[in-house]
């Protein structure tokens, strides 16, 4: 493995089943995908079938409330799936970075896969290293996560880390190149996730490109210039679009492992991810919705909501989804508007001078409290509007829908203001997350 530890990538060795594998089967959505609708993994399964799949390779988190001996199960088997598949020469080696071009929803994003450094890596509020979080970490959704990772012959990513890169230098080459590299797969995804293309990137000059292109980006003084910044503050090169968990995961595990003796060249320093281009027309931000599920019949969320904001707040009755959607994307910085859908119908909640920067803050920092305080069984973080009507809309549950934040004010906003409000985007909707496809060996 090729390491640029001054930018913290380095180039993996990459396993990818072999030419002529079901590839359609092989790639399933992120494991925090879909997490309230079991339909849809029902269907995966029956997609897969016996077929060697990452499927049985990770733990999607819709099963996260399963019994104890189950989840051990679960675990055990997702271990002995990934040995099978190693031992069997299912898996092929190639060592390079991955070009990715994933077409979904009429347009096409471009990636490249590769190792990011766990040691220029720090999930925590405040930090200054050069790969940050761009959302808060929720501490209790680490320790099952290492359960599954700890231990494991082999990573699959579903992370993907944001570069901000206007002039598309990191990724632009590679593109206009790609005639030029071998193809590892070029397959439809399935359950409507598009078109997955992947090529090898093992020329020495197209990686050194991409290897300038980021030292560049890196530049202290170039990076001062960039954001305006009236003091010279610590690079941030890296901010983590997705699969922020799954990193901090990587990192807990790889601190553990230094605090055991693992030396600097241990493979858990690295972690596999796929960066992306900020600027990439194709990648569009999406709100993170949220529904609650069997309210507390003793509470009044939304009169709850008002004693919290008294005296900035009034409820504006919608006739529509539609007529909700066009009011929530009017927020501004001195209104936020917040559209719920319940049993009831549907509404906008207006908040004046609010305390927070973004809706999301207004809306999570009064949820936070409620669900502490016991007012819903659950709550969950739903991509879709059409999902977060159907359930919001059942008995005894409520949805709440946000605005998109804009992609253009995230580098700005972490480097300044530091990690956002949990859950406060989404890079593009549930169909168009990241389909596990390319592995690497842990030990």
């Amino acid at each position: 493995m090729r390491k640029f530890e001054s930018i913290g990538i380095a180039v993996p060795d990459v396993l990818i089943p072999a030419e002529g594998s079901a590839f359609d089967r092989w790639a399933v959505v992120a494991c925090d995908q879909y997490t309230s609708q079991p339909d849809y993994w029902a269907a995966v399964r029956d997609k897969v079938g016996d077929a060697p799949s990452t499927l049985n390779i990770i733990y999607p988190e819709v099963f996260l409330n399963e019994p104890e001996s189950d989840k051990e199960a679960r675990i055990a088997a997702i271990h002995d799936s990934m040995g099978r598949y190693i031992e069997s020469g299912l898996l092929a080696r190639h060592e390079g970075l991955v070009y990715v071009e994933r077409t979904v929803d009429s347009r096409t994003r471009r990636g490249i896969v590769a190792c990011i450094d766990l040691e220029k890596y720090d999930f925590n509020r405040g930090s200054t290293t050069l790969v940050r979080a761009t959302e808060g970490t929720i501490l209790e959704r680490i320790p099952p996560r290492v359960r599954i990772r700890k231990g494991a012959p082999l990573e699959l990513p579903h992370i993907l880390i944001l570069v901000d890169d206007p002039d598309d230098a990191m990724i632009g080459p590679i593109e206009a190149a790609r005639d030029r590299l071998e193809k590892l797969y070029d397959f439809e995804l399935m359950q409507e996730g598009g078109h997955l293309a992947g090529y090898l990137v093992d020329q020495p000059d197209l990686e050194a490109g991409i290897v300038d292109a980021l030292k560049a980006l890196a530049d202290p003084g170039e990076f001062a210039n960039k954001y305006a910044l009236k003091h010279q503050m610590p690079v941030l090169l890296f901010a983590v679009g997705d699969g922020n968990h799954s990193l901090a995961t990587a990192k807990a595990i790889w601190e553990d492992a230094k605090a055991a003796g693992a030396g600097l060249d241990s493979p858990l320093r690295w972690a596999l991810v796929e960066f992306e281009n900020l600027h990439d027309k194709a990648l569009v931000f999406e709100p993170i919705h949220r529904v609650l599920f069997e309210l507390n019949p003793d509470r009044d969320i939304l009169t709850e909501f008002e004693t919290h904001y008294a005296g900035r707040i009034r409820r504006v009755p919608v006739k529509d989804i539609d007529a909700l959607k066009s009011m929530v994307a009017e927020s501004d910085r001195n209104t936020h508007r917040i559209g719920v859908a319940c049993p009831d119908g549907y509404l906008v909640l207006e908040v004046t001078a609010p305390d927070a920067g973004l809706p999301v803050g207004t809306l999570q920092v009064f949820l936070d409290r409620f669900m502490k305080d016991g007012g819903a069984r659950e709550i969950d973080y739903v991509h879709g509007a059409d999902v977060v009507n159907r359930l919001g809309r059942s008995p005894g549950n409520i949805g709440f829908f946000l605005p998109a934040m804009d992609k253009h004010d995230l580098f700005r906003t972490v480097i300044l203001d530091g990690v956002l409000p949990r859950k406060t985007f989404s890079m593009g909707e549930a169909h168009e997350k990241r389909f596990y496809m390319e592995c690497r060996r842990l030990g």
